[in-house]
């Protein structure tokens, strides 16, 4: 081949790699959404464990879709490293958050952050614990919302957050809220995925309404016409401590803060941090329109967001 061949054939290769990225960016939101869980949740990436290769696999991954949706990191780059000490003896923990930002249309100071977190159990006795509900279910949900606000801007500036060391106590949230992207302040609500691919019935719940009845009414109009059996609850004792969520997944450390926050997820099942909780077990058709319905559920609170911060007084 000649230089100048070679020339135009890389040349020819980098348009067609920039026509791939934007095929898959205007794709359908969600569109990708079980690949996103099958890579997420493959054997190579070990686990997902906090600072371990494995995650620093699926950080990259997702890095690379923030890319292909489109988006922007908010303060020049979309890692933000932290760390902390294990709960048991031993070194420090390096975590990294992965931070993007959506320009909202409106003239609201109010930020709209949206969550999941990436990190799972990682490798135990020489058994991989994929995490395919937990959670790449919900940062497949995630760059669905991502996909939906970049094809349709939001009203509200939206920060795309998908967060480390969740498994090790909410560590990420907690390193995000002590050190904000954005004042605390200006945070209107989180809105935070944790498990939404996989219940028998058929029910995905959304939590938040219990403690802050400003949100009900939004939250009820989206259950009216969610593709799943949307119910309201899981937020408050009235059932026992360990059935309200509230501080058992991200949104806990906003709420520990003062933040709105509203937390989508399922039940516990038997595959909840077991090594059986793999891609193969995924009910496809429900997953689909779990991811439908956050995506719906999440356009309605960003437009709804003024509101929201006023009946929280914030």
């Amino acid at each position: 081949m000649t230089l100048r061949a070679f020339r135009h054939a890389v040349a020819v290769s980098a348009v067609l790699v920039g026509l791939t990225g934007q095929a898959h960016a205007a794709s359908k939101p969600g569109a990708h959404a079980l690949d996103d869980v099958r890579i997420l949740s493959a054997d190579n990436m070990e686990g997902r464990g906090v600072g371990t290769p494995g995650g620093a696999k699926a950080r990259a991954y997702i890095i690379q879709r923030f890319g292909q949706i489109g988006l922007r990191p908010q303060d020049g780059k979309f890692e933000r490293p932290f760390t902390f000490k294990p709960r048991t003896f031993g070194k420090d923990v390096t975590g990294v958050n992965l931070v993007a930002r959506i320009q909202g249309t409106s003239s609201s100071d109010k930020v709209l952050v949206v969550s999941a977190h990436y990190d799972h159990l990682g490798v135990r006795k020489g058994q991989v614990y994929n995490g395919a509900d937990d959670n790449a279910s919900g940062i497949a949900g995630l760059l669905a919302v991502a996909e939906a606000f970049k094809a349709r801007p939001p009203r509200h500036t939206v920060l795309i957050v998908a967060f480390d060391a969740e498994e090790s106590g909410l560590k990420g949230a907690k390193a995000f809220v002590a050190d904000p992207a954005v004042p605390l302040a200006s945070i209107g609500l989180n809105v935070n995925f944790d498990m939404i691919s996989k219940n028998a019935k058929g029910q995905l719940y959304v939590s938040g309404a219990g403690p802050q009845p400003y949100l009900k009414p939004v939250l009820e109009g989206v259950a009216k016409t969610a593709p799943v059996k949307l119910l309201l609850g899981h937020d408050t004792d009235a059932e026992g401590k360990e059935n309200n969520w509230t501080a058992q997944s991200d949104q806990g450390a906003f709420a520990e803060k003062g933040v709105p926050w509203v937390y989508f997820g399922v039940e516990d099942h038997p595959e909840y941090h077991q090594p059986t909780d793999d891609f193969a077990t995924v009910p496809q058709d429900f997953f689909k329109r779990s991811v439908a319905t956050v995506v719906s559920a999440t356009r309605a609170l960003d437009d709804d967001l003024d509101g929201i911060s006023k009946g929280a007084g914030r």
